[in-house]
């Protein structure tokens, strides 16, 4: 569970970031990815978080203060809505891990007053 809240957390940053054209490192907000990866010691997943490398869009703007000479603005690389898309399968996920916790732990009740 606390690997779906991880990657809605970064689903989130993208998307509040989706407008961000100046970033304290120089350049347009890049968007995130959250990647599950097992740990090979222990074997428990665990979420690693990446770059996306694609390039953001360009858009024609000569009035933007991060304009180019050109007069062009690079935006983020985000699509807000895959993102959203992202998100309602991360949150998907979360509710029915959830489900399967409260399922759980209502059996154990149940074994434990037998």
């Amino acid at each position: 569970m606390a690997r779906q809240q991880r990657f809605m957390e970064i689903i989130a940053e993208n998307i509040a970031n989706a407008q961000t054209t100046r970033t304290s490192a120089g350049g347009p907000y890049r968007r995130q990815i959250a990647v599950s990866k097992p740990d090979p010691e222990g074997g428990a997943a665990s979420a690693e978080v990446l770059e996306d490398p694609r390039p953001g869009r360009m858009v024609y703007d000569p009035g933007h203060p991060d304009a180019s000479p050109d007069g062009f603005v690079e935006y983020p690389n985000v699509d807000v809505t895959s993102e959203m898309v992202d998100l309602m399968l991360a949150r998907r996920l979360h509710e029915a891990n959830a489900v399967v916790f409260q399922a759980a732990k209502s059996m154990l009740k149940r074994a434990i007053e037998i």
